[in-house]
């Protein structure tokens, strides 16, 4: 009777052990798991016909596409204008050509002097198809004017060639990502390579980071840099001028430095 008692009691106490989850059996020495031999794989049920059946292997990742890669690749194929922007709408590597209107490439005189290489397209600009076409774009244009240049000028020698870095308008106006920059920037070197301006103007901090490689315009507006064999002038955007009035000023002195160059180089 004794031993039935004991045997109840330690049943009943196995059980409150597994109800609080002590439920892994510990001996009075110590395990090295670690010298214990690995646990062999469960042997493959057999299947009905007596075969071993064959677990299918995942198939493998697909390789990521090298967008900057197939960039160069097309930018180089290129012979003429026509076919540069044949390959710039032809090129799928840039998500952001899901969402824009219009592919935006150049505007102005292919044979000006000076190439402006903006940012990206605005809402208006997508629209209209062209760069610089809003507000940012008229501003643009008076101050060219100002010192007798403009995109419509017959004479190569007093017009200005304008293009984007992006030729697609970024979502909600975003600044376009590094990796964005980068897929597009052999197609800006050819396009700068075709044209074969006598200056280059970088109009804000992407255009800036996609020809010289770093940002920061407030620093580097008003200093002459050169890139792809060609002088090289970075300016603030006409957006910033239109925020900040007070910065006009500036710009003026960097358009009679850009007049200055192009009399030293005629």
């Amino acid at each position: 009777m004794e031993s039935a008692q004991d045997w109840h009691s330690a049943k009943a106490l196995l059980e409150w052990y597994i109800e609080l989850g002590a439920v892994d059996a510990i001996s009075d020495t110590p395990v090295d798991r670690y010298a214990l031999e690995p646990t062999l794989p469960k042997p493959r049920m057999a299947a009905p016909d007596g075969s071993t059946p064959v677990t299918a292997a995942k198939p493998p990742a697909a390789p990521r596409r090298d967008h900057v890669a197939s960039a160069k690749q097309a930018a180089a194929a290129v012979k003429d204008l026509d076919a540069l922007r044949g390959a710039i709408e032809a090129f799928d590597g840039c998500e952001m050509k899901r969402g824009a209107r219009n592919t935006v490439i150049a505007d102005g005189n292919p044979a000006a002097r000076v190439m402006i290489i903006g940012e990206a397209p605005g809402r208006d600009e997508d629209i209209a198809g062209k760069p610089f076409v809003g507000r940012a774009g008229q501003l643009l244009d008076k101050m060219f004017a100002a010192i007798g240049m403009g995109r419509d000028a017959p004479l190569s020698k007093d017009a200005i060639y304008i293009t984007n870095v992006m030729p697609w308008r970024p979502p909600n106006n975003r600044d376009p990502s590094p990796d964005e920059i980068a897929m597009m920037v052999p197609f800006v070197e050819r396009h700068v390579q075709l044209v074969a301006p006598d200056v280059l103007v970088l109009m804000g901090n992407t255009p800036c980071q996609a020809v010289l490689g770093r940002k920061g315009i407030m620093r580097m507006r008003g200093r002459w840099e050169e890139a792809w064999s060609k002088p090289v002038m970075p300016m603030t955007h006409p957006a910033y001028l239109l925020r900040t009035p007070a910065a006009k000023r500036e710009a003026w002195a960097d358009l009679l430095s850009i007049q200055a160059k192009l009399r030293d180089l005629a």
